[in-house]
């Protein structure tokens, strides 16, 4: 039976409509054939979908203009344009429903076209409901896959986060626990070297919490002298001690319904410890010289650069606080850990900072890309931030040079020899020092390391953390050299 001649006589009479706002699936169908519409109309219901169904390409337009539709069914012969109009302004309005076009039979080149145009899929007429739905469906799950595969390429690739930049694996590792952690009440125990973004991490947390919006306090507990440190955290009555001249609120009640940070946690004081865990577990504590209790809610995240477990084992953190604290632990890496994130972050810092600065910096030359990737950073990224901000006031220019770089890194960079770095009157032409002897050659550093490197393993048998072992570094920063080399051969 011919399937237009199944469209019963109320179907062909189904002129387009305006379409009722409901919780399904919206079509829309472009189709200036009565019974094809009607009878469109009648699959696509079928399927569960909410239909509309206009007869020209100008309809058409109007409707994708007002609402995106979950699916477009489009015919190519149209009485005023052309389907491939349509289509294009499809992409141009950057549409993301899929579309299926309707092509004549024998049409391939016109299909071939719809599909480099945009076009999720084509059926040629006629094609039964049972040929429609195995399309839609194939189109639909690939749309759904792709939105699938967007939303986990964000949550698991991401460029950067909160402030952070680089997209290595240790520091999406970071990502994902801020974001478990942010939902949580439970207190972040932060570790990492000095220079790694503890801080940030702390804040991190705070600002993708409910506690957003209520004030984060940051406590420096290395930086506070000791005979200061519980007037600082839990505040002082007036006379408490001399140069108490008024009551002060401290750390922990301006924390209330926020978050207290806690930094250097390891060099707090044994006894202020104990008060410390009191607080923790109870929510309450007194002024310095006063009796009254105060409860205030607050979160806890604490920082240290050092090992909690070894001072635990050494007796200078108490262990019940540390289990206390220790509910999400957060290890931050070191830069020389996050692969190539030091250029990203390097060319962050030298945007940001040429501009405050008044610079004209855009970019590091390939000498100075292979100095950042091969460096050890031993204050890590604040280290970093220091070598570009020395950079940026000390010089001027488009790109970033090997002399230009501060000691150590000018040093080991393999700057030319005879070079020095450049002052702010020398940027434009490095100043010579006295060269090696006639007949002598000096290699640069990085030459003589890469040798050595790559004799070690060698020696190893290729293999590269027992080379590592013997030349007392670890196996990531060998591979990080290696594939900076490789990468500037």
């Amino acid at each position: 039976m011919n399937s237009t001649a199944a469209v019963t006589q109320s179907e062909q009479a189904d002129a387009p409509s305006a379409r009722i706002i409901s919780d399904q699936p919206y079509a829309l169908i472009i189709e200036d054939t009565a019974p094809l519409g009607a009878l469109y109309q009648q699959y696509l219901r079928r399927m569960g979908f909410k239909v509309e169904w206009v007869a020209t390409g100008k309809e058409g337009v109007e409707c994708l203009e007002t609402e995106e539709p979950d699916l477009v069914l489009l015919d190519l012969q149209l009485p005023d344009m052309h389907g491939h109009v349509i289509l294009e302004a499809m992409v141009k309005a950057g549409a993301s429903c899929p579309c299926i076009v309707i092509t004549a039979h024998g049409s391939v080149d016109a299909a071939v076209e719809s599909m480099r145009l945009g076009a999720a899929d084509f059926l040629e007429k006629p094609f039964t409901a049972e040929r429609l739905q195995v399309t839609v469906d194939n189109v639909l799950d690939k749309r759904r896959l792709h939105e699938e595969v967007k939303v986990m390429r964000e949550q698991i690739e991401r460029d950067g986060y909160a402030g952070f930049v680089g997209r290595s694996l240790p520091m999406q590792v970071v990502y994902r626990i801020i974001d478990s952690a942010a939902t949580s009440r439970a207190s972040v125990f932060i570790t990492g070297e000095s220079g790694t973004g503890k801080e940030l991490c702390a804040q991190a947390i705070h600002e993708r919490s409910d506690r957003k919006g209520k004030p984060f306090v940051a406590i420096n507990c290395g930086a506070i002298p000791r005979e200061l440190f519980e007037s600082e955290i839990f505040g002082h009555m007036k006379g408490a001690f001399s140069g108490a001249t008024s009551d002060r609120p401290g750390a922990a009640e301006r924390a209330d319904g926020g978050t207290l940070f806690l930094d250097e946690i390891g060099e707090m004081d044994l006894d202020l410890q104990v008060k410390l865990l009191r607080f923790i577990q109870t929510g309450v504590f007194q002024r310095v010289g006063g009796s009254k209790d105060i409860r205030v809610n607050v979160r806890f995240v604490c920082a240290t650069n050092q090992d909690p477990q070894a001072q635990v084992a050494e007796g200078r953190f108490r262990e019940d606080l540390y289990y206390r604290l220790n509910v999400i632990p957060i290890r931050m890496p070191a830069l020389r850990d996050r692969e190539s994130d030091v250029l990203e972050i390097a060319e962050a810092f030298l945007e940001r900072l040429s501009a405050e600065e008044g610079r004209n910096f855009v970019s590091f030359d390939d000498e100075v890309k292979r100095t950042l990737l091969t460096y050890d950073w031993p204050g890590n990224v604040r280290q970093l931030h220091n070598v570009i901000h020395n950079v940026v006031l000390l010089n001027n220019g488009e790109q970033v040079t090997s002399a230009m770089l501060p000691d150590p890194l000018g040093l080991t960079g393999g700057a030319p020899a005879g070079t020095v770095p450049a002052s702010p009157a020398s940027a434009a032409v490095p100043a010579r020092v006295a060269g090696p002897a006639a007949g002598a050659q000096i290699e640069p550093l990085w030459v003589v390391e890469k040798r050595a490197i790559e004799h070690a393993i060698r020696e190893c048998g290729d293999n590269v953390p027992v080379a590592a072992a013997h030349l007392g570094v670890s196996a990531s920063t060998l591979y990080r050299k290696l594939k900076a080399w490789q990468a500037q051969a």
